[in-house]
């Protein structure tokens, strides 16, 4: 028997009506906390709660066949499982963290503030010797916090300027702009000679601190300098402004904290839009929805001077500590997440990069793209997701791209305020 509770949360929805509802989305799905934990072996039944975000229209029934499979294997382990579009992952586990319900497993993009509040098993633990050995060091690594292994990789991407190919030769361009300078000539030529937008910003809830740590990078700063925030600094300051100067002059798409990434993909795929910073699982979706889009990518834009910008995402997977936590059945659940055909499906479908080299060496051997993005993400900077303050710095960054961008607050003030929120929870 499958026992899968699954939740899908549109994007039209009305959100407080929805967040109002958490709650009662999950009475009745979580069952069994009151068992001892037992061995699978013994022939009594281990449950799992597994909540991980949904990425895109695959995510659920991949997932969906991945625990009817593993059932079937393991048919005393029953997994109860929970996909939820991301506008909604961090109010829904949150509910369940404040019931004293918190899942098993969580596959998501921060990990650290738990950490710090002694909420997260020892992930390394529950990681059969195979299964550690075969995850990169680099990506691994990051899972650490003051010595402890509280997460591993499961997602990874990097992150690159894309363009629509028509709209350049339209314009005698071949190559894409990289720096600041040229970035913001070749929007203003897009913008002047044809009907399309010049450069996608993506400033909505979902990806604002991509588009920060971009032009942070960018400028020759970042998040944090010396194991310290830095979010105020001179450079971070430049970058914002440099957004915030493209977007007065008219040189980015209408509606930055509206329009979200997804959406700019299609407007760019429709030839509306000239240009945008994405993931490399741009290169798997848009050419589907698509199919006569021709486009081309190049690397983040910086400011003159600086050296070029390799930045890199990973989301992981976590491990809650429950009354009924079962190691076992969570460490077979984990190598069965890893199972290298299983997992080069996810990796296909979703657009991703591997974290585990087996798949990665495999895919590199017959796609020098896919080898091209792997070289790179070894070398990229990501998010400082082992610090226990980057939740709720990227939180706060949700609320400030509208009010930078219509002068309610400057970039410096804007900024300023994150970095005191950096501090107040370190």
């Amino acid at each position: 028997m499958i026992l899968m509770k699954n939740v899908i949360i549109g994007n039209k929805a009305s959100s407080l009506a929805l967040l109002l509802l958490i709650p009662l989305l999950f009475t009745g799905c979580i069952g069994g906390y009151d068992q001892p934990a037992v061995a699978p072996e013994s022939g009594t039944r281990a449950s799992i709660t597994f909540v991980a975000a949904e990425y895109s229209s695959s995510t659920k029934p991949f997932f969906e066949n991945l625990v009817r499979d593993f059932e079937t294997r393991y048919p005393n382990i029953e997994i109860e499982l929970h996909v939820i579009n991301w506008d909604f992952l961090d109010a829904a586990y949150s509910s369940m963290i404040s019931r004293n319900q918190p899942p098993d497993l969580l596959l998501s993009n921060s990990y650290a503030h738990f950490a710090k509040d002694g909420l997260l098993n020892n992930i390394e633990e529950l990681l059969s010797p195979e299964l550690k050995e075969k995850l990169y060091p680099f990506l691994f690594n990051t899972g650490k916090m003051d010595g402890v292994q509280y997460a591993v990789p499961y997602a990874a991407t990097i992150r690159e300027l894309y363009y629509n190919k028509d709209i350049f030769e339209d314009i005698g361009m071949e190559e894409t702009p990289k720096t600041w300078e040229e970035l913001e000539n070749t929007a203003r030529i897009i913008m002047d000679k044809t009907e399309a937008e010049g450069f996608g910003v993506d400033f909505t809830d979902n990806e604002i601190w991509a588009y920060l740590s971009y032009f942070f990078f960018g400028a020759g700063g970042g998040w944090m300098k010396d194991g310290k925030w830095a979010i105020n600094s001179p450079q971070n300051v430049k970058g914002l402004t440099f957004l915030k100067e493209l977007y007065e002059k008219g040189l980015t798409d209408a509606e930055p904290a509206v329009t979200t990434r997804d959406e700019k993909q299609r407007i760019l795929g429709n030839g509306k839009l000239g240009m945008m910073i994405s993931g490399n699982y741009f290169e798997s979706v848009v050419p589907k929805e698509f199919p006569g889009l021709k486009w081309a990518k190049g690397p983040i834009p910086v400011k003159e001077g600086q050296t070029p910008l390799i930045h890199g995402v990973q989301d992981v997977m976590i491990s809650f500590k429950t009354d009924h936590t079962n190691k076992e059945a969570l460490s077979l659940f984990l190598d069965f997440l890893y199972e290298d055909a299983r997992y080069e499906e996810f990796v296909l479908r979703e657009g991703f990069l591997p974290a585990i080299r087996t798949v990665g060496e495999k895919l590199s051997s017959n796609d020098k793209i896919m080898k091209q993005n792997i070289d790179s993400i070894m070398n990229a900077r990501f998010y400082p997701i082992d610090n226990p303050a980057w939740s709720a710095v990227r939180n706060a960054t949700k609320s400030m791209g509208e009010a930078v961008l219509l002068g309610q607050m400057t970039p410096k003030q804007a900024l300023d305020r994150l970095q005191q929120i950096a501090l107040n929870k370190s």
